[in-house]
């Protein structure tokens, strides 16, 4: 019997994975849950379901009761919201509760799952961990959020001696996005045909399956307190759409669209969102976003954990045959 490892957000995208690669090797997992969470992402592996909410103390201390290690994974990844603060309330209070848990448990390493969200881009590079948001720097609430959220891991690193390594994944793609994420409902409409059109961006892609097998080897060899960003390869918006385009049989599209006039549009679709509760495709921070290649590197996690990932089309490739697969490209 393996150690018991607890993972927040296992049946999301990111953290099912995550949980997958630890089933495989033989670990005891346990999966903390909402009990609305869909359970489709933890049919093929064994593992114990815990349900609770990553905000609430008592089901974190529940969850991570006995667990060697833990993985918080859980994320509120969402780029709009009714109320945009209740973004950055979920994901600084998920936090604070789950890592006060792991410390009350004893766990012997505590893996963070922040994002590329909290590094500022800078033109003509890809930037590496050194490139660091502040609140006041930081699009949306969302990015605010992972910034928050990301220092508090720090505080406790440094205060607390929270046993913690932090990873920020890129732009994960691939199979199980069951949500799905805002990159995979790109997807989904590129594959579908209904993206005519472009704006110029560009943005770094990564399988999620080497999303998780990073977080592993931050598990197994990253430093404490260090972090490690966790991608693949910088893909401009418009060469992503090309391969999704030949993966399907479309065509590219050609027409690239300029910024500006596109936030009148935003505002609509999100004053329709704040009646339907539909979170819109189009948003303003998405657009405001746009604006930057959000351009990263790999090379620490590279050199100090043997960190890889294979070529991005292979993971926009598995993605389109999941998404088949589920129905949701018909």
């Amino acid at each position: 019997m393996g150690d018991l490892v607890l993972v927040t957000g296992a049946s999301g995208f990111v953290g099912s994975a995550v949980a997958r690669k630890l089933a495989e090797r033989g670990d005891r997992v346990r999966v903390l849950v909402r009990k609305s969470s869909p359970r489709t992402n933890l049919a093929d592996f064994p593992c114990e379901i815990a349900e609770g909410d990553m905000r609430d103390a008592a089901s974190m201390a529940r969850a991570a009761e006995g667990a060697r290690y833990v993985f918080h994974v859980a994320a509120d990844y969402r780029l709009w919201a009714r109320d945009p603060e209740e973004i950055v309330r979920n994901n600084l209070e998920g936090t604070r509760a789950t890592m006060r848990a792991a410390l009350a448990a004893g766990a012997e390493r505590v893996v963070y799952t922040s994002s590329v969200a909290t590094l500022k881009p800078v033109a003509g590079t890809s930037v590496d961990e050194t490139s660091r948001h502040d609140e006041t720097s930081a699009v949306g609430a969302y990015k605010r959020s992972k910034v928050v959220a990301e220092r508090l891991v720090e505080h406790m690193i440094a205060k607390d001696g929270l046993p913690a390594v932090i990873v920020h994944p890129s732009t994960p793609i691939g199979p199980r996005d069951v949500k799905p994420t805002p990159t995979g409902r790109i997807i989904v409409e590129a594959a579908s045909g209904r993206m005519p059109a472009f704006v110029a961006t560009g943005l770094n892609l990564v399988h999620v399956d080497d999303v998780a097998d990073g977080h592993l080897l931050a598990l197994e060899r990253g430093r404490i307190g260090e972090t490690y960003v966790l991608g693949g390869e910088d893909v401009s918006l418009k060469d992503m759409l090309g391969v999704i385009a030949r993966e399907t049989g479309r065509r590219a599209p050609r027409l690239e669209l300029p910024r500006a006039p596109l936030y009148p549009l935003a505002h609509l679709a999100e004053g329709i969102a704040s009646l339907t509760g539909k979170e819109p495709f189009l948003t303003v921070d998405a657009l405001k976003m746009a604006r930057h290649h959000m351009f990263f590197t790999s090379a620490k996690a590279e050199r100090e954990l043997g960190y890889r990932a294979r070529p991005y089309a292979e993971g926009l490739t598995d993605a389109i045959a999941w998404f088949r697969r589920a129905g949701y490209i018909r």
